[in-house]
C-alpha cells in the first residue's frame, strides 16, 4: 500500500518542473505584505499553445506568499482567470483533437493543479480554452473561459 502513495508523491513533485517550462511571466503585481517571506501576488503568465500556431493564453492566477511560500510549501487559492487571443495568423491542424489538455501548472506542492483545455467547436470555428483547478481528492468548480475564433469570419 506505501509503494502507490510513494508512486503518487513523486508524480505530484515532477508535475510542477514539467509545467514550469511551459509559461512565461509576463508580469506580478504585489496583493497582500507579508513581514517574513515574500509578499501574495497576483502573477500574469502566457501560454502559447502548443498545436495551434497563432494563439496565446494569459492566466491571472493568485500566488501565496509568506514563509510557506517561500518554501514552496503554500496551496495557493483557486483564483484564477483567462484570456486567449490570436497573437499571429491562426493555424489549425485538421487533425485536432476535439477536446485537449494543453496546459498544465502546480497550484500546490501537492494534489493540486490548474489545467487549461481547448475545446474545439468546428460549427463556429471557434477554439475554447477552459482553465479549471483540479484536485486530486476531489474536483473544484472554479473555472473562467475564453474563445478564439479561427477561419474566414
Amino acid at each position: 500500500m506505501r509503494l502507490p502513495r510513494l508512486a503518487i508523491l513523486a508524480a505530484c513533485l515532477a508535475a510542477p518542473a514539467f509545467a514550469a517550462g511551459a509559461a512565461t511571466v509576463v508580469g506580478s503585481v504585489n496583493t497582500n505584505f507579508r513581514w517574513l517571506g515574500p509578499d501574495d501576488k497576483i502573477v500574469v503568465e502566457r501560454y502559447d499553445d502548443p498545436a495551434v500556431k497563432g494563439v496565446s493564453c494569459f492566466v491571472s492566477r493568485a500566488e501565496t506568499g509568506g514563509i510557506k511560500g517561500f518554501v514552496g510549501l503554500a496551496t495557493d487559492p483557486s483564483r484564477f482567470s483567462i484570456a486567449c487571443r490570436a497573437v499571429a495568423p491562426v493555424t489549425v491542424p485538421p487533425d485536432l483533437a476535439a477536446k485537449q489538455l494543453v496546459f498544465t501548472a502546480s497550484a500546490s506542492p501537492l494534489f493540486k493543479a490548474l489545467r487549461v483545455w481547448r475545446i474545439v467547436d468546428r460549427q463556429k470555428q471557434v477554439l475554447v480554452y477552459l482553465v479549471v483547478s483540479t484536485k486530486l481528492v476531489h474536483g473544484s468548480p472554479y473555472n473562467s473561459l475564453s474563445a478564439v475564433a479561427y477561419g474566414p469570419h
